[in-house]
Order: C-alpha cells, then structure tokens, then sequence
C-alpha cells in the first residue's frame, strides 16, 4: 500500500512538471503518450496530452523498452541541451579547422540546422569567441606553428587560409606580433625596452615594443620583476631604457598614481581571442566603478566562462592600463589580483577618492 502511495506522489509531481514543461525535470524522467506512440521530455513544447493517456518511465531505454519512440522535437534520447550544444560547437569547430576559407555565418548555420541567430548565440556559450573569432584564432595558431617549423613564409601565410600576402599583411602584426621574418627566427630580432623603478605601490617595471607597451609589473623585487619579464619573452633582445623611454615610463608610473585618470599609452598586448574579449571589456569599466566576474561574462554573452574571466584577468600583462583591479567577487570582495590584494584595494580606494 504504502509503495502505491509513493509511486502516486512521484507520478503527480512529474505530471506537474510536464504542464509545467519544467526544464530542470529534464534527464529525470521521460513521459509517453499511449495514442501517439512517442515519448517526450519534460520540458517538450508539442501540444499536451490527456494525462489518461501519460505514461512516466526512467529515461529514453525503458521508454523504447516499453515500445514507445522518441519525439523528433525534442529529441528525448540525446544528452541534454548542454551537452548537445557541447558536442555541435566541437564538430563546427572541426569543421572550421578543416576548411581551406573559413565558413560563412550562414554555411556554419545550415551544418548545424539552426538559425543563423541561434548558432552564434550556442557558439559563443560554449567557447566564449564568435566563430569568426575562432577562426581568426585557429588561422594565426597555424600560421605560427608553420612559421615555427622553418616553412616559407609566403606558403605558412597560404597553407594558413590567407587567400593573399596583402591579405595577411594588412593584420601581420595583430597575427604575430612582429613581421613573419622576425617571427619565422624565433622573436630573436624583436627589440624590447625596459626600465625598472619605484612608485608608491612598490617597484615597477614598463617595458615596450615598437608597437607600444608590452608590460606594466608591479611588485616589491625588482629582480622578480625583470625574471617575469624574461619568461615572458624569452627570446627576445631586452635593451634598458634610454632618455627617450623617460617619457613611457612616466606615463606609466602616473597612471598608477591616479588610475582614474585613464591613459594614452599606445598597448602591445597579446592573447587569445577570448583573452583579447575580456580585456577589452575590462577597459570599458568606468573608473571608480567595479564589475564581478559573473559581470563580465554575462557581458560577453558567455555567462558559464566566470572562471575563464578570471584567468584572463590573471594573465593580462598591463598592470592599471588594462584595469583588472575593477573586477571582484559577486559578493564585492577583492580576490585574484596577480600584483597583490593591497594593491587592489588602494587602486580602487584612489580611484573612488
């Protein structure tokens, strides 16, 4: 008596859930319909049924066990949403890699049966970048690899998907950082300043390409300071700064003395396409202001990437003129500043002041 009891209790509440059309019932259970022969999902938009005519088994097997078969709306028998978007962006992803020009919006769409809308919407949930981010990114990682095994330059730039050398030229130095040549020997022949001093939050170490600031560290040794400049580029020629630095490396040390100032500091900073997201949308806090990391995400239309915002917080190299110190907690709490917490704090407190 008492099992009959509980079985009635279970059933109600899953019928609850089916004129609910509840989605986080879905995977709990699957419910037939005896005159149609299907089975659906809990959460199925096709017109509902009886409840006389409603069966409840445990999932897809015991349903086809029982002779039903899966609806083709919403597809019972497949993991649920978000392993199904997984597994579609992995395979438009290979698709992407495979192909010789990167696909259209619109060619990735009709591979995946969606809406144009809906395919960029899935897309960016799952990896943070557009497609087009993703191949952009895909067609520079292969580009450097090639370059990196000795290949000629103008056939890395073609084997790459660059339909031309004015092509990639045009973005060589986002693509790499330097012209392929330089890149092609390794970085050897990249020139980089720096000059190391003191500020009021401690040492401080800028340093510049040809293009504009590559890094702004902020620490208590300057002798860790340069190490994490020399594994950050290991290959390249590291030259002090003269006079004409002065000027870069004032700049510099003023931005951290009134960050909410802003800057005009021309930034070499590179990353991958989702780094490159996040730190432009850090740039976009006002000063005086914060933002959580599940801000930033949301922003980005990626609200399951709070822990990939972290990190790129963590890897930006550009102390203050990329404003990571803007980012906190949900709670308001300080936490995860690569240069120290009190550091983050006074930076904000100068800001707010």
């Amino acid at each position: 008596m008492a099992a009959t009891q509980t079985t009635t209790n279970t059933d109600a509440r899953r019928w609850a859930a089916v004129q609910a059309r509840d989605r986080k019932a879905d995977g709990s259970f699957v419910y037939a319909v005896r005159t149609t022969g299907i089975y659906c999902r809990p959460s199925c938009a096709s017109r509902q049924a009886l409840r006389a005519n409603v069966s409840f088994h445990a999932n897809a097997a015991a349903a086809e066990r029982a002779g039903f078969r899966a609806c083709k709306r919403c597809r019972p028998q497949e993991t649920g949403n978000g392993d199904r978007h997984a597994e579609l962006v992995a395979r438009l992803c290979r698709l992407i890699e495979r192909s010789e020009k990167a696909p259209s919006l619109a060619e990735l769409a009709a591979a995946a049966s969606l809406s144009r809308f809906h395919l960029h919407r899935v897309f960016v949930a799952a990896t943070g970048v557009t497609p087009r981010e993703y191949a952009v990114t895909h067609r520079r990682r292969k580009l450097s690899a090639s370059l990196r095994t000795g290949s000629r330059v103008t056939d890395a730039i073609y084997d790459a998907g660059y339909g031309s050398n004015s092509r990639f030229y045009a973005e060589s130095t986002a693509a790499l950082g330097m012209t392929p040549t330089r890149f092609r020997a390794g970085g050897a022949a990249t020139t980089i300043r720096f000059a190391l001093g003191e500020c009021s939050l401690g040492s401080i170490l800028v340093a510049a390409t040809d293009q504009g600031v590559c890094a702004i560290l902020l620490g208590d040794d300057p002798e860790l300071l340069l190490r994490d400049l020399q594994d950050r580029f290991p290959k390249a020629e590291l030259l002090g700064g003269d006079k004409s630095f002065d000027g870069v490396v004032a700049q510099a040390i003023a931005l951290v003395e009134a960050p909410g100032k802003g800057h005009r500091l021309p930034l070499d900073v590179r990353g991958t396409a989702f780094q490159q997201r996040v730190w432009k949308q850090l740039q976009a806090i006002p000063a005086g202001r914060t933002a959580s990391y599940a801000d930033v995400a949301k922003k980005l239309k990626s609200p399951q990437s709070t822990r990939a915002v972290a990190q790129a917080c963590g890897a930006n190299p550009v102390a203050v003129a990329i404003p990571c110190h803007r980012v906190v907690r949900k709670d308001g709490g300080l936490s995860g500043y690569r240069w120290g917490i009190e550091r983050k704090r006074e930076l904000l407190r100068r800001e707010a002041g």
